[in-house]
């Protein structure tokens, strides 16, 4: 190899001929500076097993490993379209940060985005424009056998975690909420000080770890939860049953992340990973979570309950509705989160390959929701890359009532999606643990940056909605949304998916599209 001879030859030949130098002309001894510390690294990259490329090409094989490491930074900034950034793009990051800092979020010269290509959507406009009343921008969650709804946004705060995010970043949110008359979702880490302090709507969400309600064993703390649940700031409980970023798996804090105040919170030993385990030990079966689902609302006096899921198998969500059917309880609502939805830590293949992505999952429940008859006592909230009023308009038209947005509102606070969030290093003190970092976020500032981002999009929801001729948001359809196809024609998502109509899942004859899972399904069973 030359570049090992190289070295060779530097090491044997290099050091004495730099030090005869120095011998006859002193200043020629600068050049150790240079000669000793390649010759000190060559000589452990020789040594070492670790890195085959360093083997074959000491030191110089080094630049590879720093523009590795770079590299992220260089595609970002250098490399990526303006729409070509993933999980978001800049035109969409630019959008937020714009809407966030109250400054311009108008466009010139037209769009960047190719709208003949595959994949694109886009929704029509009205020859008859309609304004649209302000209290548009809100729904009631709680259905009939809730006895305390709770008046809430169409866009909140998704499910994020203090301890995957630091405590300024949870206190710049909550208040953002605060300000904004929105809601904040805990995620499964459990109710935090920080979460109370800015005194922002909470829903606590409740996971398998039962974090903030568990017992030293792991199992769920009844009277704990009571404690908790019946503060007046939590409007709403959520049961964590999976994730579009790993579902089915559990959720995952690194231990680099687990300090003693997150130990203490959760009720785990500090400075070791966090899982939660895939499911829970409270109940094991559909019609278990539906008694679980009863349990929580009796404790919590009568407050929303409901539960968030990815689709993965069709016939278990069935399975749920048959539960519904046969205890006669129901959630008041169903948080549907989609495969492209973020977390801080997942492993790679549950984040690419599992799960059911959000539009496609919106339209089941929904279908299953109307078929067994129970779609207007239960609300759908989705979450999974909301970030503009577009995406609020084209989520509620497949069968939502309300959006939660998770990376969006952390672009708000000044997330740039360097994604570092599993290494405790992010760069603006929003992904992590480390107290020096999280200094950063000026929770004052930021918490009017949230509150304005989320004024911003609602305000644009509302605005698409007149444009399309609709005064109310009940008017939207899955015929509203365009999809190009791969046959360079457009089809509405009504022509894409078979829609059930109300109790078509309780007549004779089921549409063959859902018969197969619904006669495989039971109550008994997911």
């Amino acid at each position: 190899m030359i570049v090992r001879n190289l070295y060779y030859a530097v090491a044997f030949f290099g050091l004495p001929l730099t030090l005869l130098l120095g011998w006859f002309w002193t200043p020629a001894l600068w050049l150790l500076v240079i000669v000793l510390p390649y010759i000190a690294i060559g000589a452990y990259d020789l040594m070492t097993t670790n890195h085959n490329v360093l083997n074959n090409y000491p030191v110089l094989g080094h630049f590879r490993y720093m523009l590795e490491f770079v590299s992220p930074e260089i595609r970002q900034y250098f490399v990526e379209t303006n729409e070509s950034g993933r999980p978001f793009n800049r035109i969409t990051r630019g959008l937020v940060y714009a809407r966030a800092k109250g400054q311009q979020d108008t466009q010139a010269f037209g769009t960047q985005y190719d709208i003949t290509q595959v994949g694109y959507h886009r929704t029509n406009h009205s020859l008859s424009p309609k304004e649209v009343e302000e209290s548009e921008k809100r729904v009631t969650l709680g259905g009939p056998q809730c006895s305390k709804p709770y008046d809430a946004s169409r866009l909140n705060v998704s499910a994020m975690s203090f301890g995957a995010l630091s405590h300024t970043a949870i206190k710049a949110l909550n208040g953002g909420a605060k300000d904004g008359g929105f809601a904040h979702n805990t995620g499964e880490g459990g109710i935090s000080p920080h979460h109370l302090a800015e005194g922002g709507d909470i829903i606590w969400q409740i996971g398998t770890g039962y974090f903030g309600c568990r017992t030293p064993e792991g199992g769920f703390d009844k009277d704990k939860f009571a404690e908790r649940a019946r503060k007046d700031v939590v409007k709403a409980i959520e049961i964590k049953l999976s994730q579009g970023a790993k579902p089915a798996h559990g959720g995952v804090l690194p231990a680099v992340k687990v300090d003693e105040e997150i130990a203490e919170i959760r009720g785990v030993e500090p400075h070791k990973d966090v899982i939660s385990p895939p499911a829970h030990s409270a109940f094991d079966t559909p019609t278990g979570l539906m008694e679980f689902v009863k349990h929580l609302r009796n404790m919590s006096e009568g407050k929303p309950v409901g539960f968030k899921l990815c689709i993965g198998k069709r016939s278990e969500f069935m399975s749920i509705c048959k539960a519904m059917l046969d205890t006669g309880i129901l959630p008041d609502f169903i948080t549907v989160d989609g495969a492209e939805g973020g977390t801080g830590a997942a492993p790679v293949e549950y984040s690419n390959r599992l799960g059911m992505p959000l539009n496609e999952g919106l339209i089941f429940v929904d279908n299953c929701l109307r078929g067994i008859g129970v779609r207007d006592k239960v609300r759908i909230i989705c979450s999974g890359k909301v970030a503009t009023g577009y995406d609020v308009i084209e989520k509620l038209a497949l069968g939502a009532d309300m959006c939660n947005s998770a990376r969006a509102m952390l672009f708000a606070v000044g997330c740039i999606q360097s994604l570092h969030c599993n290494t405790n290093r992010c760069p603006t003190g929003i992904a992590t643990q480390d107290q020096e970092r999280a200094k950063a976020v000026n929770v004052p500032q930021k918490r009017q940056r949230v509150r304005r981002f989320h004024d911003a999009t609602l305000e644009s929801f509302r605005e698409i909605l007149g444009a399309m001729g609709y005064e109310k948001a009940a008017d939207l359809h899955p015929s509203d949304i365009l999809r190009r196809s791969t046959d360079e024609k457009e089809l509405t998502y009504a022509d894409l998916y078979e829609r059930l109509p109300e109790g078509g899942l309780l007549a004779e004859e089921i549409p063959a599209g859902f018969a197969s899972d619904w006669e495989r399904c039971s109550a008994q069973r997911f």
